[in-house]
């Protein structure tokens, strides 16, 4: 083996685990994530009984916005046309007037993008 093809090997894996650890980053931590949900917890629940403004964000993604039954929506949100993906969703909770214009909701957004990340594990999955 030529000098230069002994470090091929120790090269390509190491991009393996550093594409795997920017991979594991992107997933987010739910874990984690519960503990950002407090920022939201003052409107809104997660697959509790309990009721509040906002509602229940558990099994937001993939939904309708403005459609859950017993929330009062503004008029922005029931006609958003936004089906909440993991990008929206992230898009939305960085920054709830860009995405939705004229909503209503009285948050600023969530700054961190790990933030955003676990959080939007935890919204996805539970912990």
């Amino acid at each position: 083996m030529s000098a230069s093809g002994k470090w091929i090997m120790p090269i390509a894996i190491g991009i393996m685990v550093a594409a795997g650890a920017n991979a594991s980053y992107a997933a987010g931590d739910a874990k984690v994530g519960k503990t950002v949900f407090k920022k939201c917890a003052g409107c809104h629940v997660y697959g509790t009984k309990g009721k509040r403004i906002g509602g229940d964000l558990k099994g937001i993604i993939g939904k309708s916005a403005g459609k859950r039954p017993g929330v009062k929506y503004s008029d922005a949100m029931k006609n958003s046309g936004v089906v909440w993906s993991e990008g929206k969703l992230k898009a939305f909770l960085a920054k709830p007037k860009s995405v939705v214009p004229g909503t209503t909701m009285k948050f600023s957004g969530v700054k961190s993008k790990k933030d955003l990340e676990n959080l939007v594990a935890y919204l996805k999955n539970g912990a």
